[in-house]
């Protein structure tokens, strides 16, 4: 927010930093509103809610240019300090991907767009293991409803009863992932005796194990 207001004075549409850190909260409602029904919009509409909650007509004074800058500050923060990458992920999805599997994401998105979750996978050298990446702010549709995972399967070609899921949220993964008749890996500290219903047809502790996991199944 503290880059909005900069971007916002140097356009001649100065708000203040209380205005601004209130309509983040307040964009945050809204976004709440939408995901709650499985659904999600595009990063622009999150900066368009933030404006508007601190002035329902600063959205239409804002310059394409300037909407332009505000988004790249909104979908920064990401880059600036990076979540910890699972050491084993790229020994085992290069593994898998030696192995003739195609690998896709599904994923949701929050506040940071599909479009910089590209730009971290890069980072650390993991999205050239994956054919296809499907976030939700892009599609519109999130995890757990069927349609996202169904989205992910035309775009490489695949069917869901030879597909696997591979996610760690009880919900978003396994019930989202069974309903569209996939199979699931829950990467979990649990054993899968401990897990509730419904179960996911694998658990693992890190995705060091996913390869040895994937063989299983098939087998």
């Amino acid at each position: 927010m503290g880059a909005f207001g900069t971007i916002l004075a140097g356009a001649g549409l100065p708000a203040t930093a209380s205005a601004l850190d209130r309509a983040y909260d307040e964009s945050g409602a809204y976004l709440s509103r939408v995901w709650s029904r499985h659904r999600d919009v595009p990063v622009g509409e999150h900066v368009r809610a933030i404006l508007a909650a601190v002035d329902p007509e600063l959205p239409a004074h804002v310059p394409p240019d300037v909407q332009a800058a505000l988004v790249d500050a909104y979908a920064r923060p990401v880059l600036m300090v990076p979540p910890a990458v699972d050491d084993g992920a790229r020994a085992a999805l290069e593994a898998l991907v030696g192995r003739g599997y195609t690998l896709a994401v599904v994923s949701n998105t929050m506040r940071t767009p599909g479009a910089t979750l590209r730009r971290l996978l890069d980072r650390y050298r993991l999205l050239d293991c994956f054919r296809h990446t499907t976030f939700s702010d892009e599609v519109g549709v999130r995890k757990p409803d069927p349609e996202i995972f169904a989205l992910t399967l035309r775009a490489v070609g695949g069917e869901p009863p030879s597909a696997v899921h591979v996610g760690d949220d009880e919900v978003l993964d396994v019930q989202g992932a069974r309903a569209a008749g996939m199979r699931v890996i829950q990467v979990t500290g649990l054993s899968l005796q401990a897990l509730g219903a419904p179960r996911p047809d694998a658990a693992i502790a890190s995705l060091a194990a996913l390869p040895d996991a994937i063989a299983r199944l098939d087998a």
